[in-house]
């Protein structure tokens, strides 16, 4: 496992998580690990905290918000049917949200279902994570569609 992943969150404040789309004003934007659901997208809260419920009002407005904007990216890029938001914080133990975009393509059981219904498979192939050279492109839309949005300019 390369080391960003033992700590993403860090790994992002460093510089050194290429996953990192975009320095939000609640976290980090990052394209997800796997991307058989393509534009898949990942918000990490920071600083980190164990909960939505943790952060005063005020902010989880901006996490909300920021959520929706990455929403706003991935329509915008992939133009997907809609996007499911999940917040969990089941498996890893900090605020973070998935930003899911879901397609007319996907066998009707599993779009109208949670994501998580999908086969381990889908999500740990090889072939389904993300690489700069599968979708670096991707990545980089992504980013500039976010940083447009967060601006405040047309996309």
């Amino acid at each position: 496992m390369e080391d960003w992943k033992q700590d993403r969150i860090d790994s992002a404040v460093r510089g050194e998580n290429p996953t990192v789309l975009f320095k939000m004003k609640s976290g980090f934007a990052v394209i997800s690990d796997s991307q058989f659901l393509p534009g898949n997208c990942i918000l990490l809260g920071y600083p980190r905290t164990g909960c939505l419920n943790d952060l005063s009002l005020e902010k989880r407005v901006d996490f909300l918000v920021d959520m929706s904007l990455i929403g706003d990216a991935i329509s915008a890029v992939c133009q997907p049917l809609c996007i499911n938001y999940d917040i969990l914080g089941n498996y890893d133990p900090f605020l973070h949200a998935h930003i899911i975009p879901r397609y007319t393509w996907e066998e009707e059981r599993l779009r109208k279902g949670p994501v998580w219904r999908y086969p381990v498979e889908n999500w740990n192939h090889e072939d389904m994570q993300f690489n700069e050279i599968e979708h670096g492109v991707l990545k980089r839309r992504l980013s500039e569609t976010l940083q447009k949005l967060v601006e405040g300019r047309e996309v």
